[in-house]
């Protein structure tokens, strides 16, 4: 639980440092914001994935855990998708606030095969 805490506070102070557009006052900076937070969380997973793999691997499960993160691509694509069908200035933003938000909770389950 301590490991856990400590990675979220080490992944919000980089999110927090690592957004020059997130102090911003206009809808471009609100969606370039969006955009870099996603970036960071993506960074992140593809960071825990490249660990949780190969443990998975060692383990005998890789390939279930492999078709699983296929699975949750698809859904998440599903799933955010139509955040972009509205259209208008915003619609960038929800798009990449709900990919922010399906990323940050797959990077919870990672953990928790860790």
């Amino acid at each position: 639980m301590k490991a856990l805490a400590a990675g979220l506070a080490v992944l919000c102070l980089v999110i927090a440092v690592a957004q020059p557009h997130c102090g911003g006052t206009t809808q471009v900076d609100a969606n370039f914001c969006a955009l870099e937070r996603w970036e960071i969380a993506d960074a992140e997973l593809n960071r825990l994935w490249s660990t949780a793999k190969p443990a998975a691997d060692a383990r005998g499960t890789g390939a279930a855990l492999l078709a699983g993160q296929r699975a949750w691509l698809k859904e998440r694509d599903a799933d955010c998708g139509p955040e972009q069908e509205g259209g208008g200035t915003a619609a960038p933003m929800f798009y990449w606030s709900c990919m922010e938000e399906r990323t940050l909770q797959r990077i919870e389950v990672l953990r928790t095969l860790r």
